[in-house]
């Protein structure tokens, strides 16, 4: 059963991601980012592909300003992938599913 994408806040980060027993495909986006619209899907792709072996969050970035401080994000769309407190891909501006796919396969496969 594929788990989707779920939405977590700066108070809910620690537990749903540094806590998590998989690694966390953190999705950093706004309302007002178009280019954050063309990798929702994605994101939804990757959440329902790997349920398995990764878990897929999505913060937004304005009201969540100290998450974003932690991880340097400076631009949106931006993606973190974490396991436990280390810090495994950073990535901002949109990517293609080639390349997350990529980068996904890499670091899940090598755990």
């Amino acid at each position: 059963m594929s788990k989707g994408v779920i939405t977590i806040t700066d108070a809910e980060f620690e537990t749903e991601v540094l806590k998590a027993d998989l690694p966390v495909l953190v999705y950093f986006w706004a309302s007002w980012c178009g280019p954050c619209q063309l990798m929702s899907p994605l994101m939804n792709y990757a959440a329902s592909t790997y349920s398995d072996r990764l878990k897929v969050v999505k913060i937004e970035v304005d009201p969540n300003p100290l998450t974003v401080k932690q991880y340097q994000v400076e631009g949106v769309p931006a993606i973190r992938l974490i396991k436990g407190q280390e810090l495994l891909v950073s990535s901002e501006g949109v990517i293609g599913k080639d390349k997350l796919l990529s980068l996904l396969d890499t670091h899940l496969n090598s755990n």
